[in-house]
């Protein structure tokens, strides 16, 4: 329970209806299966003791008596278990019948928690046997424990306050209003399921989509247990479709028919966070009433998988999808601007480097949705100290196959004439040498617009921004910023798209080469080879290592030793701890010490649910102090 991480499984053992000794064998087997993988929660199936389809048997006094003595032997299987167990079973109370979820750990009954809605349509014949369970929680005695029976009960972890569990049943699931938005509401951050879905035509996806959709809806984790091998086929089957969800992404599923487990970890952490910045999220606990429950708390090897490039989809077609829809977000938004703006021309400084080859791309396309031709787009290369010839011939290249117009405008003469002002020793290759020549070209593109009715066309992006790798008021600024919202890593498999799509062998050619040059401001002298001289990744680090960082700190805020805790498996074998430590570091530094340049941004499309623009995404002091994040990660060395 590291970091607010727990494993959870969803499990779906074979058993015999109406059997009960046979069915408790088979669940403590599945039980101590659990436990050898340090499972903390394990799902079981709706009325797993006995057998979803026991029909009438269900009102056999025999059958009850077994699933009780079932039960029993379970808690005393589950004693020194380090794990919360939720299994079926058929409960008598009271003269009524009902479908119940036992929660248990470590020998102790927790609670039972009956099913809400009884489906009676169909193949279902609930309301035949059992009877629907009561809200408020009440006394019963079973399996010789003195226990609760209720669906609104919570059941939460003394050792870690994000854990708290709520327990719905099958078809409460299906119905318009689940028991699980109280649940949730009420504090749940995991939600089980003990289900006896018979399996038809179309039915798994749409059970994914539920279980996707109600994680998503409640921000939880969510556990779904389907009946399995075993059950009665009078008149259906059961698949043992068993599915773990978190926040809307499915993490863990099984193969309907397959038979075994659905095994990952769940970050309640991360829920409590989403929770906390969703003002639409409204707690309300009426009528509940909470269980504690001791969990040892262990370190676990995560087996979900840590994405190295959270911003990226890994799957090609989502990631075309992805990069397409950007293009498109970008594109609408400056053609609004431009068409607001009554702007007679997009100008871009092109630098033959890669934002400002996408910010070009984008230019392109706004014309084109305002019915303009691409000449409309002025693109200005100003070559100065650092400029390569490979860059520089990229820019000409990549404006020639875009049909765009194409300036140079030397700003050498210029820079010298302005160091001689201030006093600038030309030799001297400082901060100042280096920002006179951005501030210039930002000069040259802002006046060159006013003399032209443009609109001057932002190339930064979120990378940079996090970073404050822009000099304020040179290439910092602009007009419309239409990079501003996405990171450098999705900047480079936007290009590539574009290159894999674009149907034009000479902007493919172009559009690779560029993908193929190392990110520079080429602020300094180029080498005698004519090769680049400031690589960017060399001085502020690995922009994958900065992206992913960015991702866990503004999306979640999590603290700094978890997202060192994540690198260190997303980067398993790439980076060693000390490294991802130094850029860590490297972030936290740059990313406080430079939010005074993000108060002031341009406007500019948001293009993702991670974004610094300071008009509602993002907004913090620009003198805050970095020493409480700095003092957790000095903790992490010691």
């Amino acid at each position: 329970m590291q970091y607010g991480f727990i494993r959870c499984a969803a499990a779906s053992p074979a058993l015999r209806v109406a059997d009960c000794d046979y069915n408790a064998d088979q669940i403590i087997k599945t039980m101590h299966d659990a436990d050898e993988k340090h499972v903390q929660v394990l799902c079981l199936p709706e009325l797993c003791l006995t057998g979803y389809t026991c029909g009438d048997l269900f009102l056999q006094d025999s059958l009850l008596r077994g699933a009780e003595k079932a039960l029993a032997r379970i808690l005393q299987a589950s004693q020194g278990m380090n794990m919360v167990i939720l299994a079926g079973l058929p409960v008598r109370y009271r003269a009524k019948l009902y479908n119940c979820a036992a929660v248990l750990c470590n020998g102790v009954l927790l609670g039972l928690v009956p099913k809400t809605h009884l489906p009676n349509y169909g193949e279902f014949y609930e309301k035949r046997y059992f009877a629907p369970g009561m809200e408020t929680s009440e006394p019963i005695t079973l399996a010789r424990q003195d226990t609760r029976i209720g669906s609104r009960q919570l059941f939460a972890c003394k050792q870690m306050s994000s854990f708290v569990l709520g327990v719905e049943v099958c078809e409460d699931l299906w119905a318009p209003v689940p028991p699980s938005c109280s649940h949730a509401l009420a504090g749940a951050t995991l939600i089980a399921n003990l289900s006896a879905s018979d399996e038809t035509i179309g039915k798994a996806a749409y059970r994914r989509s539920l279980v996707r959709g109600q994680s998503a809806r409640l921000l939880c984790g969510y556990l779904y247990a389907d009946a399995s091998h075993g059950e009665s086929t009078t008149d259906m089957t059961f698949a043992g479709h068993d599915l773990i969800a978190e926040n809307g992404a499915l993490l863990a599923q099984t193969v309907p028919f397959s038979g075994g487990a659905a095994v990952t970890e769940l970050d309640l952490e991360r829920i409590v966070q989403e929770r906390q910045r969703n003002t639409t999220f409204e707690p309300s606990a009426e009528g509940y009433s909470t269980t504690m429950f001791e969990l040892l708390t262990v370190p676990l090897d995560l087996t979900r998988e840590v994405a190295p490039a959270p911003f990226v989809p890994q799957d090609a077609a989502t990631r075309a999808e992805r990069c397409e829809l950007i293009l498109r977000i970008q594109a609408e938004g400056l053609a609004k601007r431009m068409e607001h703006t009554r702007a007679r021309c997009a100008v871009v400084g092109i630098s033959g480097g890669l934002d400002s080859c996408l910010a070009l791309l984008v230019a392109v396309r706004a014309c084109r949705l305002l019915g303009l031709p691409a000449g409309t787009v002025a693109a200005l290369t100003m070559p100065c100290f650092g400029t390569t010839r490979r860059t520089r011939s990229n820019a000409e290249l990549l404006c020639t196959a875009l049909g765009v117009h194409f300036e140079e405008i030397d700003i050498t003469d210029t820079v010298r004439s302005h160091f001689a002002d201030i006093g600038q020793d030309p030799d001297t290759y400082d901060v100042t040498f280096e920002n006179c020549q951005a501030r210039v070209r930002t000069l040259e593109l802002m006046d060159y617009a006013n003399k032209n009715g443009g609109l001057v066309i932002g190339t930064g992006d979120l990378s940079e921004l996090a970073l404050g790798w822009a000099t304020y008021n040179g290439d910092h600024m602009s007009m419309y910023g239409v990079n501003a919202g996405v990171p450098k890593t999705l900047v480079r498999h936007i290009v590539q798209y574009v290159a894999d799509t674009c149907g034009d062998e000479a902007l493919q050619n172009v559009l690779l080469d560029i993908l193929d040059t190392p990110v520079s401001p080429e602020l300094l002298p180029s080498a005698e080879d004519g090769a680049i001289a400031q690589q960017t990744e060399q001085l502020v680090g690995p922009y994958e290592l900065h992206d992913f960082y960015l991702y866990y700190v503004l999306r979640f805020g999590f603290g700094p030793a978890k997202i060192f805790h994540l690198a260190c498996r997303a980067f398993d074998g790439r980076y060693t701890p000390e490294t991802l430590l130094q850029w860590l570091k490297n972030f936290y530094r740059r990313f406080f010490a430079q939010q005074f340049k993000r108060s002031c941004l341009p406007d500019g499309p948001k293009v993702g649910s991670v974004t610094l623009s300071p008009r509602g995404d993002w907004r913090m002091p620009s003198d805050a102090s970095c020493a409480l994040w700095m003092h957790e990660l000095d903790k992490i060395r010691s």
